[in-house]
């Protein structure tokens, strides 16, 4: 085979692997703001892995996901993506990280309440307080986000989340969607994410290099899925 046809098919199937692994696996993207720190600051680059959420898998509370605009969410600084035609080809492929997408961390699944806030400034899901101090930058007066610290939102509709950013005085996330008073043409499901937007889940950071870590899920979630459950099967006659 001729040196140009056996680069041109290294490249082809180069580009079609590429391919394959941002549709089914694994996908790159880089954070568009500061709505997400202290953990995720705006410009890290991230990977996105798919699998958990094939078939029946769906996302927990903790999981910090990537999703596309349900509506109106992205601000223009945010609705970012590349400008030259090269960094717009090698993004589609897989080969730059991606814009135009939100990251937030999902804290109500379908079902829930979240109400803000307890005696501590903590939210809760389902009544169980939610000591999100560890992974959150600090908010001051409560562990809310920026419309304050008395709202309620849910029961969230089936197939969808309800999300924040750990920023929780700078993100525009689902409590600052939350229609409030008499807002005129307020939808109550523009606070919720549908399941189908979103395109996976955080599982490291890999830019910049000194920064390098696993995302993994906070702890105070498993101990708060065992607490809805345990209140869930004391009620259940």
């Amino acid at each position: 085979m001729p040196v140009w046809a056996e680069s041109l098919l290294l490249l082809v199937l180069a580009v079609t692997l590429a391919l394959i692994v941002k549709t089914f696996l694994v996908q790159a993207f880089f954070i568009p703001s500061g709505s997400m720190e202290p953990g995720l600051v705006k410009n890290d680059r991230i990977l996105v892995q798919k699998v958990s959420y094939w078939g029946s898998g769906t996302p927990q509370r903790g999981d910090v996901v990537v999703f596309d605009d349900p509506g109106d969410w992205l601000t223009p600084a945010e609705d970012t993506a590349p400008s030259n035609l090269l960094s717009k080809a090698l993004s589609r492929i897989g080969l730059l990280p991606s814009g135009g997408h939100l990251v937030k961390r999902v804290i109500g699944v379908a079902g829930d309440t979240i109400t803000c806030c307890d005696a501590q400034g903590r939210i809760k899901v389902d009544g169980v307080p939610l000591d999100s101090s560890d992974f959150i930058k600090d908010s001051g007066a409560c562990q809310a986000p920026m419309i304050g610290c008395s709202w309620k939102a849910g029961p969230v509709p089936p197939g969808h989340v309800f999300v924040l950013g750990d920023h929780r005085d700078d993100s525009a996330d689902s409590s600052y969607h939350l229609c409030r008073g008499s807002t005129p043409g307020c939808d109550p499901d523009d606070a919720y994410v549908p399941v189908s937007l979103i395109t996976g889940k955080v599982f490291a950071l890999v830019w910049p290099a000194d920064r390098f870590r696993w995302e993994r899920r906070p702890s105070v979630f498993a101990d708060l899925d065992a607490a809805i459950k345990a209140r869930e099967e004391d009620t259940t006659p």
